[in-house]
């Protein structure tokens, strides 16, 4: 069933204590650092090329999650849920859910915002290391901001996943696991993140080509603001760079995605203004012959009221 609302989100808290705390709603699932650092606040023109293969988006459901030990060497956030597993503004219309679980570790017993950049400048260094995974049966292999589908790579058996209209409800199990590392420290900024996740068509016999798919992919970034090293540079400047792979099938040789991409920041008020200078070098490793090779330069000015 759809439902016709056209709500990003909406949810309900219930906060009286930090240590446990009770979501209910629709939302971007705190799987992910990349994913839930809100478009207005990255590095980068955009995501990563990970991000549309392994993000988790927006689903409706309950969560438990809180704050343990706040300021000390344990200082730790755990999320637990359940969502429908279908994606933005659709009801689950079966017994299967979605499950998924997060365990972050401020490890200087400092919290880091789920933003980009180091834009206030932290005077002490904070960083967390976070580890999340999930497990859901149905027709959805990727999820986004404007619902769920199937992913275009071709399974183990060399072939492409069912289209999103041919897809049928319990056709997919899919499963995932998550390594996260985020650090800042006097406009120095590194975030990464390594993604597995397995596709089984259940339609295929266990055992049989196209029957499970392993995929992983990995980004890391930095930024940083050189005007502490080298004062002549302006303070609102900032340079980044990014380096991220997608392996759509780990059986099979000669197919990564990879994209080298390197940014300049100017921030005139924060994120809410700020304009950004990207390039980006991809390329698409071939079984037989030349790898094939594209670059993209995109100039963006993102304002926020």
């Amino acid at each position: 069933m759809l439902f016709r609302s056209r709500l990003l989100d909406w949810r309900i808290d219930l906060s009286k204590w930090k240590w446990l705390q009770l979501r209910v709603g629709q939302w971007k699932i705190n799987y992910n650092r990349e994913r839930v650092d809100s478009s207005g606040k990255q590095q980068f023109v955009e995501r990563s090329i990970v991000n549309t293969v392994f993000t988790l988006d927006r689903q409706m459901g309950a969560m438990v999650y809180g704050h343990l030990a706040p300021g000390t060497l344990l200082d730790s956030r755990y999320y637990a849920g359940v969502w429908n597993g279908s994606g933005r503004g659709e009801a689950n219309d079966d017994a299967n859910m979605m499950y998924m679980g997060r365990w972050q570790w401020n490890f200087l017993g400092r919290d880091l915002k789920w933003t980009q950049s180091d834009i206030t400048y932290h005077k002490q260094p904070a960083g967390s290391a976070a580890f999340a995974a999930y497990t859901t049966i149905g027709k959805c292999t990727r999820w986004s901001s404007g619902g769920c589908g199937t992913l275009e790579f071709p399974d183990s058996a060399g072939l492409p996943y069912t289209s999103d209209s041919a897809a049928t409800d319990g056709q997919f199990r899919v499963q995932g696991m998550m390594e996260e590392f985020a650090f800042k420290w006097r406009g120095l900024s590194i975030q990464h993140e390594y993604h597995w996740k397995e596709i089984k068509d259940k339609t295929i016999p266990e055992g049989a080509a196209g029957h499970k798919t392993n995929l992983i992919g990995s980004y890391a970034q930095i930024g940083y603001f050189p005007h502490d090293l080298i004062p002549v540079i302006p303070k609102p400047l900032e340079i980044a760079f990014r380096y991220a792979f997608v392996d759509p099938n780990v059986s099979a040789k000669n197919d990564k995605l990879s994209a080298y991409t390197t940014a300049i920041n100017w921030f005139f008020a924060g994120h809410r203004n700020k304009l950004t200078l990207d390039g980006t070098w991809f390329t698409l490793a071939q079984p037989v012959g030349k790898d094939l090779n594209e670059q993209q330069v995109r100039l963006q000015w993102d304002v926020s009221f």
